[in-house]
C-alpha cells in the first residue's frame, strides 16, 4: 500500500469519527467537518470517508435504512439498530466468533467472516414510548 499524503481534512474527519459513538452518516461527518473547513465539499467528505475504510482505519456500518454509517472503532464489536429513531449503537458483547463455526457446519463453501446487527427499540426510544402512555 502507497503512503498517503497528510491532509488536514483527512484527519478532522478521522477526529470526529473517533470522538462520536454515534456512527454518524457521511451527511452528518460534513455537518461537523464544515465548522473547521467551511470550504469542504460533501464529495471530499464521502471520498476520505471510503478511503479511511479502505485504510482499515474506519468501518463503513450498512444497516438498511438507506444511509451508510461510519465508526471508528474497527476491532470486531456488535452493532444495534433502533427501528423507532434509526440510531446505530454499539453493544457490549463477548464475541460470538463461533457462529463461523455453525454457520460452516450447514454450509458448503468457505465461511471468512460475519456481519450481525441486532434491531429492536432503544433505551431512550422505550423511555419516551412509556412516557407518551402516561
Amino acid at each position: 500500500m502507497t503512503a498517503l499524503k497528510f491532509s488536514r481534512q483527512r484527519e478532522s474527519i478521522k477526529a470526529y469519527l473517533a470522538s462520536s459513538k454515534e456512527h454518524p452518516t457521511a451527511d452528518t461527518v460534513y455537518t461537523h467537518v464544515r465548522e473547521q473547513y467551511p470550504n469542504i465539499s460533501l464529495g471530499t467528505v464521502y471520498r476520505n470517508l471510503n478511503l479511511l475504510v479502505e485504510q482499515g482505519e474506519a468501518i463503513k456500518v450498512v444497516c438498511g435504512d438507506g444511509y451508510d454509517h461510519f465508526d471508528a472503532t474497527c476491532t470486531p464489536h456488535y452493532h444495534f439498530v433502533c427501528k423507532e429513531c434509526k440510531r446505530v449503537l454499539d453493544l457490549d458483547l463477548p464475541n460470538i466468533d463461533h457462529i463461523n463455526t455453525l454457520a460452516q457446519a450447514n454450509f458448503n463453501g468457505q465461511i471468512e467472516n460475519h456481519s450481525v446487527y441486532f434491531t429492536g427499540i432503544c433505551p431512550e426510544c422505550l423511555n419516551n414510548e412509556s412516557k407518551d402512555k402516561n
